[in-house]
C-alpha cells in the first residue's frame, strides 16, 4: 500500500454520494480500510449530511446524476453555503460529456474518477486531494494566527501610548476603552439607519483603534496645566486647546507613512475631536460634513466620557445627566443624525461603559488584548500582504512610544519579558528586551535595588480588573547618580484569565 496514503488516519471522513447500491458497496471495499464512509443514496441526503458534519467531513466522492437532487445541485448547494473552499469534491461518474464534466469542474469540483474504477487510482486521486487541502489549511492556520498576533500586538501598542497620555492626564485609565466601545456602538447604529457615509465593517474596526489615539496630544501639555485642580485661566486653556493639533502634528511626522489608514484616520481624530457641528469647535472652525463622521463620532464617545468621568477638576456626572447635557447643546452642537443614534443606544450605552460613583467594570473592559483578528483571503499572497500591513503599523506605533521622555518599561508575565523604552534603556544602561523574572535580573537590580522591585512586583501581583493601577515612590540609580523617582503601574488581564495581569506597563516619572 502506498506511504503517502498511509498516513491518513482511519478518522477521516469521505462522504460518498451514489444512488448507486453497487457502486457504493465497490467504493467503500476500496476506501474502507485508510478512511471512515458516509454513505448517502441521493443528493438531498447528502444536503442533510453536510449541514450536520459539515466540520467533520474531508472530502466527498459525488455522482452527478441521480433523481430528485443530483450532483450539480449538490455542488450549487457548496457553492452558495461557502462550503466549497474547504471540502473538497470529486467526481465519481461514468458521464463522458466534455460539457457535463466541465460544468462539474465550474461549480467547484477538484477532481474526475471515471468508472470502472480502479484500486490504485481512487486511492492516489484521494489521499493527494485530502492532503494538499489540510496543507492549505495548516497554511491558512498559521498566517491568521500570525495576524491574531500582529493584531493583539498592535492594540497592545496603541493601549501603551493612550495610557501614557491618561497617567499623564490623571484619568482612571478605563477612558480610551469607553470611548472604543461607544465609537463602535455609535457607528454600528449610524450604518444601520442610513447608507451616506459608506462605512463598512473594516472602517468601524480601524475608526475604533484610531480613537485610541484621540488625546496624544496631551503629552506635549505641562503636568502643571494638564493637572491642574481648579479653573484654568484663559491662558492656560489656550494651552490645552494646542493639544489637538499637536497630537496631529506629531503623526504628520510621520511622513513615509501618512498613505497608512490607521495614521490618516488617527490624524483627523487627534486634530479635529473637538470640533463642532456648527462651527464653534477648534482649531480649525469646521461644520457640518466637512468634519470626517470618524471624528464625528469620536468626539461625542469623548465628551461622554469625559462627563461621566472623575476629573481633578470636576465631579462624575451620572450616565443620564450627561446624555441630558449633550442633547441639550451644553456641550457643543453635534450632529442631529448622530444624536438620534444616541437617543435610541442611550440604554446601552449607559450600560457599556462604568458607573462614574461605583467605577464598576464591565466584564468586556477587562483586557485590550481581546480582540479577535478576523482574516478573510482569497489567498496566500493576501494574507501575506495583510500580514505586512498590520507588523507595518505596530512598527509606526512603536515608533511613537519609543519616543516619549519617561522611563517606560513593560512585563510580560507568560514569557517573562522584560522590555524597556529605548530612551528608558539608554537612561538605565540596560538592555531593551531580556527574557527574565526581575527579581533574577541583576543588571536591572543594580538600578533598581532588591526591595523596591520586590515592592513593585507585590503591587502588580495586588492588582485586578476592578483595580488595575498603582502608584508608588522609589530610588532607582541613573548615570550613576541616585534619583527619586514616582512609579506608575497597570494591569492589563486577559479573558482567559482575569485574576492575574498577563502584561504589566510601568511609568516612571521624577519626583
Amino acid at each position: 500500500m502506498d506511504k503517502t496514503y498511509k498516513t491518513l488516519s482511519k478518522i477521516t471522513k469521505i462522504l460518498l454520494v451514489d444512488d448507486s447500491l453497487i457502486n457504493r458497496a465497490l467504493l467503500t471495499d476500496i476506501l474502507s480500510d485508510e478512511y471512515t464512509i458516509v454513505e448517502a443514496e441521493n443528493g438531498k441526503t447528502a444536503i442533510k449530511i453536510i449541514q450536520e458534519d459539515y466540520n467533520e467531513l474531508s472530502l466527498i466522492l459525488l455522482d452527478l446524476s441521480m433523481p430528485e437532487v443530483d450532483g450539480y445541485e449538490v455542488l450549487k448547494f457548496l457553492n452558495e453555503s461557502d462550503y466549497i473552499k474547504n471540502l473538497p469534491v470529486i467526481i465519481i461518474s461514468a458521464e463522458t460529456s466534455p460539457e457535463k464534466i466541465k460544468e462539474a469542474y465550474e461549480l467547484g469540483a477538484t477532481d474526475f474518477i471515471s468508472r470502472p474504477f480502479d484500486s490504485f487510482i481512487v486511492h492516489k486521486r484521494i489521499s493527494n486531494t485530502i492532503l494538499l487541502y489540510n496543507k492549505q489549511k495548516n497554511l491558512v492556520n498559521m498566517v491568521v494566527n500570525q495576524i491574531s498576533k500582529n493584531q493583539k500586538d498592535n492594540n497592545l501598542m496603541v493601549a501603551i501610548l493612550s495610557q501614557l497620555v491618561e497617567f499623564r492626564n490623571g484619568e482612571s485609565g478605563l477612558h480610551v476603552q469607553n470611548i472604543r466601545k461607544i465609537t463602535k456602538l455609535l457607528l454600528t447604529k449610524l450604518i444601520q439607519k442610513t447608507d451616506k457615509y459608506k462605512i463598512t465593517e473594516d472602517d468601524i474596526s480601524m475608526i475604533c483603534l484610531a480613537s485610541a489615539l484621540h488625546d496624544i496630544g496631551k503629552i506635549t501639555i505641562p503636568d502643571e496645566i494638564l493637572n491642574k485642580p481648579g479653573k484654568l485661566t484663559d491662558d492656560e486653556f489656550s494651552v490645552i486647546k494646542k493639544h489637538s493639533a499637536a497630537g496631529a502634528d506629531l503623526l504628520n511626522s510621520l511622513v513615509s507613512m501618512q498613505n497608512e489608514p490607521l495614521i490618516k484616520i488617527a490624524t483627523e481624530i487627534c486634530r479635529w475631536h473637538h470640533e463642532r457641528y456648527d462651527g464653534c469647535g477648534y482649531p480649525d472652525k469646521l461644520s457640518g460634513d466637512s468634519i470626517p463622521i470618524s471624528v464625528q463620532v469620536v468626539a461625542i464617545a469623548d465628551v461622554f466620557d469625559a462627563l461621566t468621568s472623575k476629573r481633578c477638576y470636576k465631579k462624575a456626572y451620572e450616565p443620564q445627566k450627561a446624555l441630558k447635557m449633550i442633547l441639550e447643546g451644553e456641550c457643543g452642537s453635534f450632529n442631529p443624525l448622530l444624536l438620534e443614534c444616541l437617543i435610541e443606544l442611550s440604554d446601552e450605552i449607559c450600560k457599556s461603559v462604568k458607573e462614574p460613583i461605583t467605577d464598576s467594570l464591565e466584564a468586556e473592559d477587562k483586557t485590550l488584548l481581546n480582540q479577535k483578528a478576523v482574516a478573510k483571503a482569497n489567498s496566500f499572497s493576501d494574507l501575506t500582504d495583510t500580514l505586512e500591513q498590520l507588523s507595518t503599523a505596530k512598527t509606526k506605533i512603536e515608533f511613537l512610544t519609543e519616543n516619549i521622555d519617561e522611563i517606560v518599561f513593560s512585563y510580560n508575565k507568560k514569557h517573562q519579558l522584560i522590555k524597556f523604552s529605548k530612551n528608558a534603556a539608554k537612561l538605565l544602561n540596560l538592555p531593551e528586551a531580556t527574557f527574565q523574572h526581575p527579581l533574577d535580573n541583576k543588571e536591572l537590580l543594580q538600578v533598581i535595588n532588591e526591595d523596591f522591585a520586590a515592592k513593585i512586583i507585590t503591587n502588580a501581583r495586588n492588582l485586578s480588573p476592578e483595580k488595575p493601577r498603582f502608584e508608588m515612590d522609589c530610588s532607582i540609580l541613573i548615570q550613576n547618580e541616585l534619583k527619586q523617582m514616582h512609579i506608575q503601574g497597570l494591569g492589563i488581564f486577559s479573558v482567559e484569565n482575569s485574576d492575574e495581569y498577563s502584561d504589566f506597563i510601568c511609568i516612571m516619572t521624577k519626583k
